[in-house]
This record gives C-alpha cells, structure tokens and sequence, in this order.
C-alpha cells in the first residue's frame, strides 16, 4: 500500500523534473525524517539537481513542489525545508490503511522482492570441531542466522553453511590430545603439549574411549579412529547446542573432503601453472601483494606442508563453483587481515573477488556483577555457549548478540538479561507483545467481542506514532538486508515496544465505547503480527504471558 504511494510519487517527481528540463533520470530516495515534524517522508532532491540546473536548491525545491498535485498522490501538503529538502505529509486516513494491510498480510507485511533471482551462501560459525562452541562463536551464530532470516524475508536464495575444519593439522592435534587423554585414564603418563588441547569435553571423549574399548588402543592403531570419534563427537555436540540457541545449517561441507577429491592439489597445480606463484627458500608463493595484500603469501611450505589458506582457496572457489551471486562469510576479529589475500586468491582462481563479502564480528566480553568473567563455573575453562543458555535463556541471548552492530565490541551484561524488568531490553520487548495478548484475553474475560474495525476515525490521533513506525517496517528490513545489519531489527523491535507501551499507558484501550474499542485493538492486533515478526527475524520468540 504504502509502497506502491511512495512509487507513484516517485514516477511524479521524475515527470517534474523532466519538465524543469533535467534530461538524465535521477534517482530519488525516500528518507524517514528523525523528528515527525519535518514530515512522514523527505527527499533531498533539490540539491542534488543544484549544479544540473544552475539554481539554488531552495527555488528548486519550491518549483517541484508547485506541480504537486496532492490529492492524487495521498498528501495532506508537501513543505521545503532547511537547504531545500523536500517533506511530504502524507493523509493520516492514508497512512491508517497500514493497520488494514499488516492484518490481511500478517507475517507477509515487510517481504519484499528484492533478492529475487539473487543465490547466496552465508557461512558463519565455522567453528574447529575440537572443543565446545564459546561465546564469540555464539555471537556470530546469532548474527549468520538472523540474517538468513532477514535475507529471505527479501526474496534471496540463501543457502546456510558451516565449514567443518576436519581436515588440517588441528585435527591431528584433537587425535593426540584424546590419546593422551586416554592413556591418563589408564593410569599412564599424560604428555599435553602447547598446541594440544586441554578442554574438559577430551577427558569426557577419553573416559567414552575406556569405557568402549578398555586398554585395547595401548596395543592396537589408533590414530585414524581417535580422529574420527573425536570429531563426530564434538561436531554432534556444537549441532545439539545450536538446535537448542535457533540455528541451523543447509551444509556442512567438509574440509577434508577438499583433499579426498583432489580439489585442494587441482587448486595448487593450476596457480602454479598459470604463473601466479614463485619459489623462495623451498616454499611455494603467492603472489597476493600484486592484488592488494600487504604482502605475498605462503601456500606450501618448504616443508611440502600447507598453510590454512590453500585448503580455503579451494573451498571458496568450490562455492563460487556452485553459481552463487554473493558469499558472505562471518569471521573473527583476528581475521581482518585474511581478506585481501582471499580475495587475491578467488580473482587468480579465475572468479570476481568483488562476489566474496567478509563480516568481521568483534569481541564479546561477559559481565556479571559488574566484573568481568572469561571462565566457566562448571569447567573452569571458557565460557561456552551452553553455559550462557543455561544461565541467560535463548531469547535473552538471541535479543542482546543482535541488538549491537557486528563491528563494535560488545558486553554482555548476565545480571541485566535475567531481570524480569523494563531495564532489560528483550523483557521489555517481548511485555509489550505479552500486552496485547492481554487486551484480547480481558475481552474474552468480560464477554466483550472483538470486531476487526475497517475504518480507524475515532482514534486517528492517538495512533499517530504506531502507525508512523508500522509503515517504516518494510524499508528497515530491506536496509538490513542489503547492509546485513540485523541490528536494525532489534532496534526496530524495541522503539515499536516503547510506543506501544506509551499507547497503552495513555489509552483506555477496553472502555464504553466499543466501536472505540475495536479500533484501538485492531491497531494493537497489528502492532503485534509486527512485533512477533520482527523478533522471528532475530531469532526470539514471543511470550503470551508474563
């Protein structure tokens, strides 16, 4: 509805500038101004259209706004501010039909065809199967699958994907930690070295190993089985644990399947055919720096080893193989400088670098009591993502990860997110739709019915403000999605609550005047199809009763 109004006008404004003899089409974007009073929509038109048509912005804007026609375009007027921008009010009456199409669309209001046509494969998490998943894994879950989420919501093809790091020397080291483990269960000696792993969860794989096969692997090969199991378990608990937080995966592809069909040799044979390598001390070059990196990286090394970005060439050029329009890839603080050297391997692998979008997720630091913590009560080692869930809840933990930028560092307050109160910003979202649920049940209670209204005349002023906020739904979706900012929703959930409680709070919603009645609670029924899907993009889920 509202839509296809800002469409229209558009088409108008373009006619009108046709007409003040602007040949080239210019685009024209509709921004929501921050303070109501400078309209519903603005447009900066004018100034850009200064230098084309050598007049100032203001007499600009003032001829656009003379050829107007406002009746046909659902406008109440159309005013010139500041440096020439261009606010338009649009007919309240209008803008109430908001109510009527979120209703009739329920969780469809806010789609959108954008992505339409559009593949894409978002891979996040990607932890090393060998120990439990933590809490910056845990940000980066929530953030991968909150954007599938909103990049569906758009139309696009996504394709949700973890990369099982099975294949590399980390996984040798999972299979001597357990042996050494093993042994100690045995009443051997238990050599640990620096770059084995020391986590609680190898002990638990070690008791399992005594438990299935006594001292059998004392005496017996057991590289390739320690290997296996250890794998398969800890990969069986990271998927358990993310099920239980909301996320799930299309793919698990693993690495070292890149090796068993000769995809990571194919990768190194054909750039050191195409002359995209050197030699220099025994190891095998690539030539990055050409491409942007700060410097030439190492793909073999003189030791005839590989280093971790070969097997991932491999791996992003079997993406690019599958015909995706966009990669996405969701990685650690500590991997800003991998970019420039991904991206001059993919363009050497004979695909567009510019098809390949890295997101770098920041720290997360754990508050409680107002101190930081970094171990786990449990274990003593650090906090993982099943320790939060059990002190903080899912949605708890699903509102506060997306609620913060991926790019700022964050801190994640335990004390704040357990609390049953307005200060905490996932209770005081999902009040506001426990609220509404209330409004329907004190009908029911007082043997009132509730008739959807069709038209909202009685209550135009006092709903203003939510409606204003409804029609902003589906443009703060598409800005999320196209700058994969899912923080944008979080934000929306919340400023949606807080007028919805300013609304109840000012309003005797269930009074005398039931005609009144029922439009006052046909808003709030729209209010909360919005509030349940916006919180569904992230993840959270609703609460009738609280």
């Amino acid at each position: 509805m509202i839509n296809q109004t800002l469409d229209n006008l558009k088409l108008d404004l373009k006619e009108i500038i046709k007409d003040l003899g602007v040949e080239e089409d210019i685009d024209i974007f509709f921004e929501v101004p921050k303070d109501p009073s400078f309209g519903d929509y603005s447009v900066n038109v004018a100034m850009r259209l200064a230098r084309v048509l050598r007049k100032a912005p203001l007499v600009i804007a003032n001829e656009i706004i003379s050829k107007i026609d406002l009746k046909k375009n659902n406008l109440s007027k159309v005013e010139v501010a500041g440096a020439g921008f261009i606010n338009f009010f649009m007919d309240q009456g209008h803008l109430n039909d908001v109510i009527f199409q979120i209703i009739k669309e329920n969780d469809k209001f806010g789609s959108s065809k954008i992505g339409e046509g559009k593949r894409i494969n978002l891979e996040y998490v990607s932890a090393n199967p060998t120990g439990f998943l933590h809490v910056g894994h845990a940000r980066g879950a929530a953030y991968g699958d909150s954007m599938a989420r909103i990049l569906k919501k758009c139309g696009y093809d996504v394709t949700r994907e973890y990369y099982v790091n099975d294949g590399g020397n980390q996984i040798n080291n999972l299979a001597n930690s357990i042996y050494e483990r093993y042994k100690e269960q045995l009443g051997l000696d238990c050599n640990l070295l620096d770059d084995y792993y020391h986590g609680p969860e190898i002990i638990t794989i070690a008791k399992d190993l005594v438990k299935l096969h006594g001292d059998k692997y004392l005496h017996e090969e057991w590289f390739d089985y320690f290997r296996d199991y250890g794998v398969k378990y800890l990969l069986n608990n990271l998927k358990e644990v993310l099920v239980e937080f909301g996320v799930d995966f299309d793919v698990w592809f693993s690495e070292k399947s890149l090796y068993d069909s000769g995809a990571v040799k194919a990768t190194i044979d054909k750039l050191v055919n195409d002359g995209d390598t050197y030699t220099k001390e025994g190891a095998i070059w690539l030539k990055t720096e050409a491409r942007g990196d700060e410097k030439d990286r190492v793909i073999v090394k003189s030791d005839s080893t590989l280093t971790y970005l070969t097997p991932d060439i491999a791996y992003h050029s079997n993406k690019l193989a599958r015909g995706y329009d966009t990669i996405i890839d969701v990685l650690g603080a500590d991997h800003h400088g991998y970019i420039d050297r991904l991206k001059a391997a993919i363009f050497y692998m004979g695909y567009d670098p510019d098809k390949l979008i890295v997101e770098i997720l920041q720290m997360v630091r754990v508050l409680q009591n107002g101190e930081e913590i970094k171990m786990s009560k449990r274990s003593g080692k650090a906090i993982t993502l099943k320790d939060l869930i059990d002190e903080a809840g899912v949605d708890a933990l699903r509102y506060m990860f997306s609620s913060k930028a991926l790019s700022s560092h964050m801190d994640l307050d335990l004390d704040l997110i357990v609390k049953q109160t307005n200060e905490n910003p996932v209770y005081y979202v999902q009040y506001a739709y426990a609220r509404i649920c209330s409004l329907f049940r004190n009908m029911e209670a007082n043997n009132l019915e509730f008739r959807e209204s069709t038209s909202l005349d009685k209550v135009d002023e006092v709903i203003k403000e939510l409606v204003g906020l409804l029609l902003q739904y589906p443009k703060v979706i598409e800005e999320a999605a196209t700058k994969r900012l899912p923080h944008k929703i979080a934000s929306y959930a919340y400023n949606l609550a807080g007028a919805f409680h300013s609304f109840y709070n000012d309003n005797k919603i269930i009074g005398e005047d039931l005609e009144k009645t029922n439009e006052l609670l046909t808003v709030s029924r729209a209010v909360g199809i919005v509030l349940k899907d916006a919180l569904s993009l992230i993840g959270v889920g609703i609460k009738e009763k609280m």
